[in-house]
């Protein structure tokens, strides 16, 4: 008799519970507990950043697809993974609207508080795929002027669109980082990045934490504007002093819509249904449970910045999660579990 399909799934993953089950031996395990003899003769993996794929755990195992309901793959060794035949599929995009929403509650309500105008203002966006992209999108919406800074897409595009690191520094009133983590991106924000930026500037961190240097953060920061830090260093035992320093502070959940939820769990599960040839899921798409949780569509030409800021503070008061993280600094893997997810917004 054939064997019955195993899949091990970070039980964190929202809409999964109850999908495979018809089709396969499906194992819920929190994602930092998934160990060797967990996955020793699972066929297929479902989780998320906090699952760390190399030899440690692969080795010996007839793991065969790691699906990652996560835009990030810096936790999967893909030279062993390649090595050893393992097909590996990541959520590319999936919550480029929820850290979009993110950056701009965040700018706009930090500006509120300090009674900062933005007035036509210059925003640097490092990193231009799916989530800056987004970003891009929305602030050309509002008026801002847009420079680009991404080495890859220069060099397949050309280089009309995009500047280079320093004029974006120079030039930016917003900084904000939508970049990958790897060898070129790894501490890229470091002292000489931060002595670049303009007094005043506004440091936006949304991507990875490792993108950042914190102790060069930290020594900026008297020179910088307002500093907004979703990602961190030694997640979760993240850098106290420099939650004590910034402005917005959140517990990596950025991404965390409900639509980038969605998103993230349909691609995964698609994956394995690809790999594994079951028809019934190709099309898999979780179903939306309340009209509440339905994307907003805004239109916010013309309007003043009061205005913008009264808009994205009512569909997302990120403020709460800022205060959250702040009283249970301790409790950052749980905050992230237990996150109610908000919907998104878009603009045309």
């Amino acid at each position: 008799m054939d064997k019955k399909l195993k899949i091990v799934a970070d039980r964190n993953i929202p809409f999964l519970e109850g999908v495979f089950e018809p089709y396969a031996e499906v194992v819920y395990i929190d994602g930092k507990d998934i160990g060797k003899d967990d996955v020793k003769d699972a066929d297929a993996l479902i989780i998320r950043t906090r699952t760390v794929c190399d030899a440690s755990l692969l080795d010996g195992t007839s793991v065969s697809m790691i699906a990652t309901a996560t835009i990030g793959t810096d936790h999967i060794d893909f030279p062993y993974c390649n090595a050893h035949g393992i097909e590996v599929h990541n959520a590319e995009g999936c919550n480029a609207g929820g850290v979009m929403q993110y950056v701009f509650s965040a700018l706009y309500g930090t500006a509120s508080r300090k009674a900062i105008k933005l007035d036509n203002p210059v925003i640097g966006i490092i990193g231009v795929g799916n989530v800056g992209r987004k970003v891009e999108h929305m602030a050309e919406h509002l008026g801002f002027k847009v420079l680009r800074y991404d080495p890859p897409r220069a060099e397949a595009e050309g280089p009309e669109a995009f500047c280079s690191l320093e004029h974006l520094l120079t030039s930016s009133q917003i900084v904000t980082m939508h970049t990958p983590l790897d060898s070129t991106t790894r501490r890229m924000a470091d002292a000489g990045f931060f002595a670049m930026m303009r007094p005043g500037a506004f440091f936006i961190n949304a991507s990875r934490g490792e993108v950042v240097d914190e102790d060069a953060l930290m020594e900026a920061i008297p020179k910088l504007g307002p500093v907004i830090i979703d990602t961190w260093c030694n997640e979760p035992d993240i850098n106290r002093r420099l939650l004590d320093m910034v402005d917005i502070a959140t517990p990596h959940i950025a991404g965390y819509s409900y639509q980038g939820k969605q998103n993230g769990t349909a691609f995964s599960v698609r994956a394995v249904a690809r790999h594994f040839g079951i028809s019934q899921l190709l099309d898999f798409f979780p179903a939306t449970d309340s009209p509440e949780y339905e994307p907003v569509r805004l239109d916010l030409r013309g309007m003043n910045q009061g205005e913008i800021t009264s808009v994205l503070q009512y569909n997302y008061p990120i403020f709460t999660d800022d205060f959250m993280l702040r009283m249970q600094p301790d409790k950052f893997e749980q905050l992230r579990s237990m996150y109610k997810y908000r919907r998104e917004v878009y603009v045309d």
